[in-house]
């Protein structure tokens, strides 16, 4: 919580809900104002997970190792459809190709041996209770390797608004207190800026993926907070 009390008749900028739409506005304080930063969060269960997986294969050729790569990788997305996973959901978010080299600790030089191609994919699951099983069957058609899942609320309007509401509350709370403290009876919103944010548990598997994994991986998808923080500057009032 950050407090300042300003000096009557320090002028302050009124922020607007939406900058984009609305032009500043100076309001001139005729009395002390206090400043506070409050944050609420609000838990609820995700509905919604989201991971990336991919494939990585070697060739002695670039054209070579490209081709096998695709091959696999359109294996993998093909797996992803097939299970459910709807197209506008799947998005690639990186191709990667590289030359590769076996370091020689005799020599102490690093000695050319083809090429390396990697292909990653990002899915999102709207049905979590399906997620474990997803994950096995893609390994099966070829991924090597998973990263994630990371959990989301597909709609947490709600959430937000609680959390809002409960900030203010709190924000309002703190501010009579400073000014009962100092003689004056009310205080009066003057500007509010607000900032969103989400936590969630840290993801469950990260890395390469062993070829024989074949038992679906546990899911615990636990909660995710909906965060409001607002960043309020009162006046007080008599």
């Amino acid at each position: 919580m950050r407090l300042s009390i300003l000096m009557a008749g320090a002028a302050l900028i009124l922020v607007p809900a939406n900058l984009a739409q609305a032009a500043n506005v100076e309001i001139v304080a005729q009395n002390p104002v206090i400043e506070l930063s409050v944050s609420e969060q609000v838990d609820s269960a995700p509905d919604t997970a989201t991971f990336s997986t991919g494939v990585e294969t070697k060739a002695k050729t670039a054209s070579q190792a490209l081709s096998e790569n695709s091959a696999q990788a359109r294996k993998v997305v093909e797996r992803l459809k097939a299970l459910g996973i709807a197209e506008k959901d799947i998005q690639t978010t990186g191709i990667n190709l590289r030359a590769d080299y076996d370091y020689d600790q005799e020599s102490r030089k690093n000695n050319f041996v083809g090429y390396v191609v990697s292909n990653q994919v990002s899915a999102t699951v709207h049905d979590i209770s399906k997620l474990g099983k997803i994950l096995d069957a893609i390994v099966s058609s070829g991924a090597t390797n998973l990263n994630g899942p990371s959990f989301s609320i597909s709609d947490d309007s709600k959430l937000k608004d609680v959390a809002r509401e409960r900030a203010l509350a709190s924000a309002k709370a703190r501010a009579m207190s400073y000014a009962r403290s100092e003689g004056y009876t009310g205080v009066r919103v003057l500007s509010i800026s607000e900032g969103i944010s989400n936590q969630s548990e840290a993801p469950m598997m990260r890395g390469k993926v062993m070829a024989e994994a074949s038992a679906s991986p546990p899911v615990e998808p636990g909660q995710v907070g909906t965060v409001v923080s607002l960043n309020i500057t009162f006046e007080m009032t008599r």
